[in-house]
């Protein structure tokens, strides 16, 4: 019994994480590989409440960024689905400091996405450069993009 229970709070609380990344006002962007594409946003831990980063282990805490990406594949019907695969990545700031990102998978359902955490100052130009492989993909996926967070 207390396992059930143990499994549906990890599952209610990983579902209302992914329903928050997915809604918050976060520089978000993409870029297309053919029939993949990789999708990204970036937004400040404390955008998170206490009971989801808790849930789902991460450090909310001003000064303390997540990345989260997702990687796309359109069907034969022109749907686009997340695939699993793996991520890797590092984020450098303007002095070009550069920190690797420990990206975790998270899957509910349909839906894979990977996230990590880094720290930040507000007001930093932070570079992200992130490699995905979708799985069964013998090409990597790399992306670069920029973004400064504001400590709230």
């Amino acid at each position: 019994m207390i396992n059930k229970a143990l499994h549906n709070f990890f599952t209610t609380a990983a579902v209302a994480l992914f329903a928050v990344v997915a809604s918050l006002p976060a520089h978000a962007g993409s870029e297309d590989f053919g029939d993949y594409q990789v999708q990204w946003s970036v937004f400040p831990s404390t955008f998170l409440t206490a009971d989801i980063a808790k849930a789902n282990n991460l450090q909310r805490s001003k000064g303390i960024g997540i990345v989260n990406i997702s990687v796309m594949q359109e069907d034969e019907n022109g749907v686009t689905k997340p695939v699993a695969g793996q991520v890797e990545g590092q984020v450098s700031n303007d002095i070009q400091q550069v920190k690797f990102l420990a990206f975790r998978r998270i899957q509910e359902g349909d839906s894979v996405y990977f996230i990590a955490q880094y720290q930040y100052a507000s007001g930093e130009l932070m570079t992200f450069n992130v490699t995905a492989r979708p799985t069964g993909h013998r090409e990597e996926l790399p992306v670069r993009f920029v973004h400064t967070l504001f400590s709230d």
